[in-house]
């Protein structure tokens, strides 16, 4: 039970500040990959 008193209910918190962490974590995985994988296309072709 909170400290408060109050009983949690299952689904009533408000979850919008993780869902937008949550997009922007995958957001830059996303990108870390695209990234990583255009530099191991140049290294590559450029035989290196």
């Amino acid at each position: 039970m909170a400290k408060n008193g109050a009983k949690h209910e299952h689904g009533k918190m408000d979850i919008r500040e993780h869902e937008k962490t949550f997009a922007g974590f995958i957001r830059f995985a996303v990108w870390t990959v695209v990234i990583v994988l255009a530099i191991l296309i140049f290294l590559a072709l450029a035989n290196a």
